[in-house]
Parts: C-alpha cells; sequence; structure tokens
C-alpha cells in the first residue's frame, strides 16, 4: 500500500496540482490585501469615507447581511479570474498552436464522398481507391 501511495504521489501531474494549489492559495491571499488593502480604502474615500467591508443590512439584533464584505470578496474574485485568464492565455501562446490533426477521411475520386482514410474502396460508388 505504502509503495502503490508512492507511485501514486511521485506522478507529474498530482506533484504539478499541490504546487498549483500551494501557490493559488499564496496569491489569493496576495490578491485578498490588494483589494482590502489598496483598491477599496481609496475608493471609499472617493465615495465620502465610506468603508464598503462594514455594509451591512441589520434583520435583528444580532443577525446582518453583510453585503459589503461580499462586494469585497466579489472584487478579489474578478482580480483572480482576470490574473488566471491572463496566466492562461500566455501560457498557451508559448505553447504555439496545436498540432494538426491527422484528417479521418478522404474524399473519392470519382464520386466525391468521404471516405475512411484507411478505405481501398469508395463505400458510394465502389470505385478502386488504390
Amino acid at each position: 500500500m505504502l509503495k502503490e501511495f508512492k507511485t501514486f504521489i511521485s506522478r507529474g501531474n498530482v506533484v504539478d496540482m499541490a504546487v498549483g494549489i500551494i501557490i493559488g492559495s499564496a496569491f489569493t491571499t496576495i490578491v485578498k490585501s490588494l483589494v482590502d488593502d489598496v483598491i477599496m480604502p481609496p475608493l471609499g474615500y472617493l465615495l465620502g469615507q465610506v468603508d464598503f467591508s462594514e455594509f451591512q443590512l441589520t434583520l435583528t439584533e444580532g443577525v446582518s447581511i453583510r453585503y459589503g464584505a461580499f462586494l469585497n470578496a466579489v472584487v478579489s474574485f474578478l482580480i483572480v479570474a482576470w490574473a488566471v485568464f491572463l496566466l492562461v492565455k500566455a501560457v498557451n501562446r508559448m505553447r504555439g498552436p496545436a498540432p494538426a490533426e491527422a484528417p479521418a477521411t478522404k474524399e473519392c475520386p470519382r464520386c466525391c464522398g468521404a471516405v475512411p482514410i484507411k478505405a481501398t474502396r469508395c463505400p458510394m460508388c465502389t470505385s478502386d481507391l488504390g
């Protein structure tokens, strides 16, 4: 059982996924700080000394909907999503275009029908495809 686990954990995709999760968690912390400490305070200042994280709708004593904190989370999510989009776009550009797939069919020279690549006779007109 230990040997199977060692084989599983040493596969490249598991290690890559673990590294991605760790880096993603650290990046999320950075973005949260960016939103809470850099973006929202000046925005709140421009709107008249408003602290967005304090916005809430009090339903009863001790029960409130904190939509300001939710707004901060939405802004954080949008920044993370944008950064991931840019990262994926850059990685795809570095990889280059995907290699073209070999065609699965060819055209019959006699009837112009689609014929499987390995076929030696056209199924539509029965002509020899060589």
